[in-house]
């Protein structure tokens, strides 16, 4: 079935040209990895594409190939001046992960649906989905392979920046010996995983350490100490000169403290605009939790978004996880 799919993907770009590439809004590690190697596959096979987000790339990320060629909506004031017939979603677990960015698929637009969550519910015209696969990077090194194209260190370094990004420095649960073996093939292609370890998972900002002291500050557990979570608005991250990217990563604190099952972050935007990332331990699956509020994601990793005043959220939330924890 895996072979099937995999041809099905490579036959879909072959006998297109003119491909609109998107991923999730507000981009992560894997999604813009995935957007610029996908754009590579592109460019190596003569087609014409134009890569595409709500959201901007973020700076730390800067470095891959060609990811100034990524469009933001948001900052850049982006309107379409055309729209696609040919898109390619990559990293979205649903279709309405793709945020403002459908205003440039055509009406009879057939979309090709690269994805690793396992809430994905197959909203393409062909989906090539993996959801045991660490991430979507993963799923574009088996494509370079289905369509016989050789590893340079820019796609390669792509490519590793999603697997590295999306197993927490190959330490999660995900870190197959699949991914193992990519990881190997990747270094041997020229990728300096040294350099960017370093880079992605060991340096901040000011403005992110700030913020981290904010949110732990406010750090919550719940009676049993099985639940805990904090959280930060947009006067914290204005305050601190922190960005969305710096925020990355702060829900593992609390989901890293001995005996937590299930940590959460939740971020207000405004006044009733609140999203919630989960962390889990391993015994609770996030992804229905966050299925539950009208979001998705990973069994250990997910999100979802209300429009709620901030604690009402969290009572609702932690009620609710409180719930399924006990029934376990």
């Amino acid at each position: 079935m895996w072979a099937k799919d995999l041809k099905e993907a490579a036959a879909f770009i072959r006998e297109r040209d003119d491909f609109l590439i998107v991923s999730h809004v507000q981009p992560d590690g894997d999604a813009i990895s995935s957007t610029v190697a996908t754009g590579w596959l592109l460019e190596k096979l003569g087609k014409k594409y134009t890569m595409l987000n709500e959201g901007s790339v973020p700076s730390r990320l800067a470095f891959l190939w060609n990811s100034f060629q990524v469009i933001d909506m948001v900052g850049q004031g982006a309107a379409p001046s055309s729209q696609y017939r040919n898109v390619i979603c990559v990293d979205c677990a649903d279709y309405s992960r793709a945020g403002k960015t459908i205003e440039w698929f055509a009406p009879d637009a057939e979309l090709l649906n690269i994805d690793h969550h396992p809430t994905n519910d197959g909203f393409g015209r062909v989906n090539l989905l993996k959801f045991h696969a660490a991430a979507t990077a993963e799923i574009l090194f088996e494509l370079l392979d289905e369509l016989g194209l050789q590893l340079d260190v820019d796609v390669a370094t792509a490519i590793y920046t999603g697997l590295l990004t999306d197993t927490g420095g190959f330490r999660y649960s995900n870190t197959s010996p699949q991914v193992m073996t990519m990881a190997s093939r990747l270094l041997e292609a020229g990728v300096n995983g040294p350099d960017l370890a370093e880079h992605l998972l060991e340096r901040m900002t000011v403005g992110q350490l700030q913020i981290i002291q904010r949110g732990l500050s406010r750090i919550s557990f719940s009676v049993d100490q099985r639940i805990a979570w904090l959280w930060v608005n947009s006067e914290d991250l204005e305050e601190t000169g922190a960005t969305n990217e710096d925020l990355e990563g702060l829900v593992n604190y609390p989901r890293n403290v001995e005996g937590v099952e299930v940590g959460m972050l939740f971020k207000q935007n405004g006044q009733d605009s609140v999203k919630v990332s989960f962390r889990s331990a391993g015994r609770v699956n996030v992804a229905a939790v966050a299925q539950h509020f009208g979001g998705g994601g990973h069994i250990r990793a997910s999100g979802c978004r209300f429009t709620d005043p901030l604690h009402d959220v969290i009572s609702q939330v932690v009620a609710y996880v409180q719930k399924e924890l006990d029934e376990l």
